[in-house]
């Protein structure tokens, strides 16, 4: 029988400094009590209002904005020192690191300061990496061959009886079992041929259940499907895949055995498969920070296209996603992984970054091709695994480095006049709302625009404001409504009445009075398209 997967956190553990010097100066730092020869088996976050677990060895992150050394960061310091805590990891300011490095010296803890630019899911990822890998590297069985996924897929198969598969979040496979033997059915067959997960009907629903649960899922025979069970990858919260072994074992539910091979297979499989972000890590972060230095219009040399890898001849396309729950503070770093792994399979030049809980992609602009083509296909993607409510702005393209920022402001612009019904994804009557809802552009909310501008423009000067027209905004809101609805109607009385849902002879009167009272020439065209604008986005855009 093949000996289970070894994931315990007894079997060995990871020097502390060699951990730090593996992080590396731009992800990490020692401030304060020497290391020595401490040693790190696992990490948890901190919980104000939850004791430390008795877990000597345990890294701990702090993700607090500014832990101030005071009294409650000197408990935290002490008591983590009393359970034989390894370190703690945070954030801090330049100023603060002397009274940080004073108190981790006076508790006798080392103090880890993570670089400002790495996110907190970032370096839970990259820790579950360093020290699965570790872990990994001294298991009895850690001699799986060149391909560690598909020796994994094997050995799980093995114990499963079925086919086993791993795939990526854009539900490609990339391992499967190749057990003699083992139960397969026609979909899954399919798949290792194309190396993709084929249509049905029940994928939407059982990969957003998947990657959502804490907890593998088993599945019972689906038509032709055979029984499945089912986990999602991660490192740290970010997601990354799952995996899927058929289950012939005849069951009719999840065995304790079962969920702890499963379990033990996904840390490994995370292990793996962060092998290319960590790679990579050197050269993204550099390429992040440029796109920070564009989208903030600061020190911008003029180099950074070509920097980036993007044609300075073609320019750039600006892509912004803004999710509908932007306190949501889990979700923009989500979405950021998810934008940046799809773009990159078509655009290898493509890089994200997250500013004000938005994400912003800059690809080459391509002139055969569309930016709604870059999108539209990733925009089922996101609904599934992250749920609905996230729209798109294309405010254009760059054609220098200094117009990003520029560009930066029009998607702000765009997300600020659309109409909130856009943020949905489906509409009243339970029907799927198309991409064009979605994808806000200049063409379609250009009216909303000039409305946007000509309020700003009449805010900054009140000698372009009718007095007359805030007098009637102020004393008669009715009759400037009428006045819009009519003015939408091209001056139809008729269709003016059907739209506001009053008699003609009413909308009749309320004309008169705005023409006799407040002195409205509804004859002269410029007077009553200054008129008509102001009450559109001036102080009557309640009314608009």
């Amino acid at each position: 029988m093949t000996p289970p997967i070894s994931t315990d956190m007894s079997v060995g553990a990871l020097r502390l400094d060699a951990l730090v010097a593996e992080l590396g100066p731009q992800t990490a730092t020692l401030l304060g009590a020497a290391p020595g020869a401490r040693t790190v088996r696992t990490t948890e976050f901190h919980d104000v209002l939850e004791d430390l677990p008795d877990e000597p060895d345990t890294l701990l992150l702090v993700p607090s904005a500014a832990p101030a050394a005071g009294p409650e960061f000197t408990a935290l310091t002490n008591t983590a020192a009393q359970l034989g805590y390894a370190a703690i990891a945070l954030k801090c300011r330049d100023a603060d690191t002397g009274t940080i490095s004073a108190a981790s010296a006076a508790a006798g803890i080392p103090i880890i300061r993570v670089g400002e630019r790495i996110s907190w899911r970032l370096f839970d990822a990259l820790l579950a990496q360093l020290l699965g890998e570790h872990r990994s590297s001294e298991d009895t069985h850690r001699d799986r061959g060149a391909e560690p996924l598909f020796a994994l897929t094997n050995e799980l198969a093995e114990f499963f009886g079925g086919s086993v598969a791993i795939e990526d979040l854009g539900r490609r496979i990339i391992a499967y079992s190749s057990v003699p033997g083992q139960l397969i059915d026609r979909l899954r067959t399919q798949g290792i041929l194309t190396r993709k997960v084929p249509d049905s009907p029940f994928n939407d629903d059982q990969y957003r259940t998947v990657l959502r649960s804490e907890v593998p899922i088993k599945y019972p025979r689906l038509e032709d499907e055979e029984p499945r069970v089912a986990f999602a990858i991660h490192a740290g919260t970010l997601p990354l895949g799952t995996i899927w072994a058929i289950d012939a074992s005849g069951l009719p539910q999840l065995t304790a055995d079962q969920e702890e091979r499963m379990r033990s297979a996904a840390a490994l499989a995370a292990s793996h498969m962060l092998d290319d972000l960590r790679v990579r890590r050197a050269t993204q972060q550099p390429r992040e920070d440029r796109l920070r230095t564009l989208l903030d219009g600061n020190d911008v040399g003029g180099s950074e296209f070509a920097e980036l890898g993007i044609s300075e001849e073609h320019g750039a396309v600006l892509l912004a996603f803004s999710p509908e729950r932007r306190e949501h503070s889990p979700l923009p770093a989500q979405l950021r992984s998810l934008v940046q792994r799809h773009l990159a399979l078509q655009r290898p030049e493509a890089v994200t970054a997250m500013r004000g809980g938005r994400v912003y992609a800059l690809v080459e602009h391509a002139g055969s091709r569309s930016p709604r083509d870059l999108v539209e296909p990733v925009l089922p993607v996101i609904d599934r695994l992250l749920g609905p409510g996230v729209r798109v702005a294309l405010p254009g393209v760059a054609a220098r480095p200094g117009d990003v920022a520029q560009l930066r402001d029009l998607a702000t612009r765009l997300f600020d006049v659309a109409p909130a019904s856009t943020a949905a994804q489906t509409g009243s009557a339970g029907s799927p709302v198309g991409p064009d809802e979605r994808l806000l552009t200049v063409e379609a909310l250009r009216p909303a625009l000039v409305f946007d501008r000509a309020a700003a423009l009449f805010a900054e000067a009140p000698e372009l404001r009718s007095p007359a027209i805030e007098q009637l905004i102020d004393a008669d809101p009715l009759v400037a409504e009428t006045l819009i609805a009519w003015c939408g109607a091209f001056g139809n009385v008729a269709r003016t009445a059907r739209e506001l849902g009053i008699h003609e002879n009413t909308v009749r009167y309320r004309l008169k009075r705005a023409d006799e009272h407040y002195g409205v020439d509804l004859y002269d065209p410029d007077t009553l398209l200054a008129a008509w604008l102001q009450l559109r986005s001036g102080s009557g855009s309640a009314l608009s």
